[in-house]
C-alpha cells in the first residue's frame, strides 16, 4: 500500500506547486516589467549595434535581481549588417514617381551611390523564374509577389518565406539587378517586413515592400508597360562583432548537473523596439527564472535561462552555446524556446523518446488549467534550440497563438503596445509550468531518435 500511496502523493503535490505557480504569475506583472525595461531602456537590438551591447549588459544585470544564479556571459562572433538609408521610387509612364515604402533584407548589399533603375518584372515567387529564363529577367528588378496567408500556428510563414531567403540568389541568376518582394507578413500596413536573406555569391540589392505597395505595383504592371522601380540602399556588411549568450540558473537541489534549457533571443532587427520579436520571448524567459527561484523548493534538476545572440541574423548564439556546451548536451534533459510573440499558450506537444509518453502526458495535464491542450504530432524546435534537437535533447513545444503575429513580425510596428501584460502572463505560467514540471519529475524524457533530430531551420 506505501508503495502505491508514494507516487499518488507526488502527484498531488506537483499539482499543488503547480497551480501555485500558475496563480503566482497569473496575479503578476512581472512578465510585462521584463519587456517593458528592455524595450524602453534598450531599444533595438540588432547584431553588432550599440543596442546589442547594450542589451547584453542589461541582462547582466537584470539576471541577478531575478534570483538567478551563474549568472554570465558567453562571447559570440555575430554577423555584423548595417541597414543605412533607403528609399524607393515606383516610375510609371505618363505619371510624377511616387514613393515605395521598402526595407532592406538582412544581409543585403546596398546600390551604387546613384541607385539602380530597372524595369519591373514579376513572378509569383522565387520557383517562377526558372521558368521565365535569363532572357526575360535580364538587366531588370525581379518583383516577387508571394502571398501570406494568416493562420493560429503560423504555417503561412513557412508557406512563403523561401522567397525572401533565396529571392534575390535566384534572381541573380538569371541577370536580374536588384530583387524586391512583397514583405512576408499579413498586415495592410505600410510598413515592410524585413528578415535575413541567404548569403549569395553573387550579390544584388534585395528588399521588400510594404504589402499595400506591393499590391500597387502589382496592379499597374498587369495594366501598363514600362514600368520602373529605383531603388537607393546603404545597407552593408561590416566585419564580424562580438555578442554574448547571457545565462543563468536556477540551480537544481538533487541533479545539479541535469538541465532543462529554457531559451529566447536578445537580438532584434533595428526598426521596432523588438516588444514581440523577442522582447516577449525574454520576459518569458526570465520570468520562468524568478518563478522558479522564488520557490520555496527548487526543482531536481537545474533550469538554465539562455539569452541567445542574434538569432535573426545567423543563429550565431544558438550555434556557438551547442559547440561551447557539446560535452555536456547529453544531460541535457529537456528544452524550450520561447519565440513567437507575447500571446496566449494554446497548445503543447513535444519531441523525445516515444517509451516516455507518458512523463509527457503528466505535463500535459499540468498545463490544462491554463487552456492549454495537448495536441498530437511532434513539437517543432524553435531556431535557438534546434541544434539542442540535433544533439537528441528532447523538445517541449508550447505553441502560442500566432494569429496576428506576422501582422508586426519584423517591422518598425514591433513595439510595446502591441503586448498585453494579462495574455503574457499566460504565456509565462505556462511555461513556468513546463520547466518545473520537466525539472522536478521522476525519469526523464529519454532522447530523440535519430530519424526525428532533423529541424527545417
Amino acid at each position: 500500500m506505501r508503495a502505491l500511496l508514494l507516487p499518488l502523493a507526488a502527484a498531488l503535490l506537483s499539482h499543488d506547486a503547480a497551480a501555485t505557480l500558475q496563480r503566482d504569475e497569473l496575479a503578476s506583472s512581472q512578465a510585462f516589467a521584463i519587456v517593458r525595461s528592455l524595450c524602453d531602456g534598450v531599444g533595438p537590438r540588432l547584431a553588432g549595434s550599440p543596442g546589442d551591447r547594450a542589451a547584453v549588459a542589461w541582462a547582466l544585470h537584470e539576471m541577478p535581481g531575478l534570483g538567478l544564479a551563474n549568472v554570465h556571459a558567453e562571447k559570440v562572433q555575430v554577423t555584423h549588417w548595417e541597414r543605412g538609408e533607403e528609399h524607393a521610387e515606383l516610375i510609371v509612364p505618363g505619371a510624377p514617381p511616387r514613393p515605395l515604402a521598402i526595407a532592406a533584407l538582412g544581409g543585403s548589399v546596398g546600390t551604387p551611390a546613384r541607385g539602380v533603375e530597372a524595369d519591373v518584372i514579376e513572378a509569383a515567387s522565387w520557383q517562377d523564374l526558372a521558368g521565365m529564363g535569363a532572357e526575360a529577367i535580364r538587366g531588370k528588378i525581379v518583383f516577387l509577389d508571394p502571398i501570406m496567408r494568416r493562420a493560429r500556428d503560423g504555417r503561412g510563414y513557412g508557406e512563403t518565406v523561401r522567397s525572401r531567403h533565396v529571392g534575390a540568389r535566384e534572381a541573380a541568376k538569371y541577370g536580374a539587378v536588384a530583387m524586391i518582394l512583397r514583405s512576408i507578413g499579413t498586415d495592410h500596413d505600410r510598413l515592410p517586413h524585413t528578415g535575413a536573406k541567404a548569403k549569395d555569391d553573387h550579390e544584388i540589392p534585395a528588399a521588400a515592400l510594404s504589402v499595400p505597395d506591393a499590391e500597387a505595383l502589382h496592379r499597374v504592371l498587369a495594366e501598363k508597360r514600362g514600368v520602373r522601380v529605383r531603388l537607393v540602399m546603404g545597407a552593408r556588411t561590416l566585419p564580424p562583432a562580438e555578442s554574448a549568450d547571457v545565462i543563468g540558473e536556477v540551480t537544481g537541489r538533487e541533479k545539479p548537473g541535469e538541465v532543462v534549457v529554457v531559451g529566447a533571443h536578445l537580438d532584434s532587427w533595428d526598426q521596432g523596439t523588438g516588444a514581440i520579436d523577442d522582447g516577449a520571448g525574454v520576459a518569458i524567459a526570465l520570468e520562468t527564472g524568478r518563478l522558479l527561484a522564488a520557490m520555496p523548493q527548487k526543482p531536481r534538476r537545474t533550469v538554465r535561462i539562455v539569452l541567445f545572440a542574434n538569432e535573426e541574423h545567423g543563429l550565431e548564439g544558438a550555434k556557438t552555446y551547442a559547440k561551447v556546451h557539446a560535452a555536456e548536451l547529453g544531460s541535457h534533459v529537456a528544452a524550450l524556446e520561447a519565440d513567437f510573440g507575447a500571446d496566449a499558450v494554446y497548445a503543447v506537444r513535444w519531441r523525445g523518446d516515444p517509451a516516455a509518453r507518458e512523463r509527457f502526458d503528466a505535463i500535459a495535464r499540468l498545463l490544462a488549467p491554463l487552456g492549454v491542450e495537448q495536441q498530437k504530432g511532434d513539437g517543432e524546435a524553435g531556431a535557438d534550440v534546434s541544434p539542442l534537437l540535433e544533439a537528441g535533447v528532447p523538445v517541449l513545444d508550447l505553441r502560442q497563438d500566432g494569429t496576428r503575429y506576422f501582422d508586426f513580425h519584423h517591422t518598425a510596428n514591433d513595439t510595446l503596445d502591441k503586448v498585453d501584460p494579462g495574455v503574457l502572463a499566460q504565456a509565462a505560467a505556462s511555461f513556468a509550468t513546463a520547466a518545473w514540471a520537466a525539472a522536478e519529475m521522476d525519469g526523464d524524457l529519454g532522447r530523440v531518435p535519430d530519424a526525428l533530430r532533423k529541424e527545417r531551420w
